[in-house]
């Protein structure tokens, strides 16, 4: 703001021009009752409100004080000792803090912007008193869209460093904990809700993205079985979706970006991919059409992009199965299949072991048949 100096004295210059601001005593004041919008954003009416509530209006004794009124607020206060100050046609002093935000952006983003945020806290007063301030002098909508964020609680409390319980994310990814797990956690709230930061929500979360994972990760390991050509093939010529999938998900995105909702969508496409899985390894085919199986996958991953849940898949495969090929894999099998036709038990379970140890679970069905598959 220290960069937005002139613009500010413009602003205030400007409300005070319109009658929505005086000057006293080297302060400059906004007229809030001159406003007669004021409240709109947070749903307060003045004659609802008592002076002195949230410490910003009126903490000094009307008879003493140099505000007309005491709702109305700081535009520029005259500079004290030691603080820092600037010359302004009222004399050296400093910004109030509600009049930066509106002169910055006013003057790097235009007299009406698409979206404003913050945190839920910042209602009122300060964003109440950007709108008072931005659409007095400009006759404007300051904001198309309003955005307010819940905050994050600590086992219910108040995140804080008072209260030693101040987790940062660099804390999380440190422990480790997959960056899509923490995206997870954040999408399971609605923003505008609280969400409160437990071990219990970390580990749901966790789970909720390795159901995802898992769902993204059926083309990968089951492509070959299928038919399919490479998934990012797939994903490059194909673009059948599922409507119905994409008309919830946006039905729930449009719903105030109602995420918990959206992520249902995407484990009911996970689970059900899950099965088909599975389906697949004990059975050897799948309930589902290809065609439809495709959709399915096709969608699950271009929604779970929309919300940055993402990874990659090839060198998630190579981690699980520490680099084992198709056909190493196949190798294993037969040696092991060979070592019980031998009579070999022992070098049977060790083969097992050795590829249950590198995240491949082997399935023994009748007629000496392994099916196998990527856990």
């Amino acid at each position: 703001s220290t960069q937005t100096i002139d613009g500010i004295q413009q602003l205030i210059n400007d409300l005070e021009k319109k009658g929505f601001a005086y000057s006293a005593g080297g302060d400059v004041y906004y007229q809030v009752r001159e406003f007669t919008e004021y409240g709109k954003l947070s749903g307060r009416r003045l004659e609802e409100m008592q002076a002195g509530a949230s410490g910003r209006v009126g903490g000094e004794n009307l008879e003493t004080s140099k505000k007309k009124d005491p709702f109305d607020f700081a535009l520029w206060k005259a500079a004290k000792p030691g603080e820092p100050a600037w010359n302004s046609p009222w004399g050296k002093g400093r910004p109030g803090w509600h009049i930066e935000c509106s002169a910055m952006v006013r003057e790097c983003l235009g007299e009406t912007i698409d979206i404003h945020g913050g945190g839920a806290d910042l209602i009122f007063p300060h964003h109440e008193n950007e709108v008072a301030q931005s659409e007095a002098a400009t006759g404007k909508s300051l904001a198309k869209y309003w955005l307010h964020n819940g905050f994050v609680t600590i086992n219910g409390e108040k995140m804080s460093k008072s209260l030693g319980n101040f987790t940062t994310i660099r804390d999380l990814l440190d422990k480790p904990v997959d960056p899509m797990a923490v995206r997870m956690f954040v999408l399971t709230a609605q923003y505008r809700k609280p969400i409160d930061f437990t071990p219990e929500a970390i580990a749901s979360a966790e789970n909720g993205w390795n159901t995802i994972k898992e769902g993204i990760l059926f083309a990968y390991q089951y492509a070959s079985q299928l038919g399919w050509e490479t998934p990012e093939k797939v994903l490059s010529e194909k673009t059948d979706l599922l409507t119905s999938q994409i008309e919830q998900f946006q039905k729930a995105m449009d719903d105030d970006i109602n995420t918990p909702g959206a992520l249902a969508v995407l484990f009911e496409l996970a689970k059900e991919l899950r099965r088909e899985g599975n389906i697949l390894v004990h059975e050897g085919q799948t309930e589902t059409s290809l065609e439809e199986l495709q959709k399915q996958w096709i969608t699950l991953v271009k929604l779970s992009q929309v919300l940055g849940l993402e990874f990659q898949p090839n060198a998630e495969i190579n981690g699980e199965v520490g680099g084992l090929s198709d056909a190493e894999i196949e190798s294993l099998i037969q040696q092991r299949l060979a070592a019980k036709k031998a009579k070999n038990y022992s070098e049977a379970d060790r083969i097992r072991d050795e590829l249950q140890s590198q995240g491949i679970k082997l399935i023994d069905q009748p007629g000496g048949v392994t099916r196998w598959h990527r856990n």
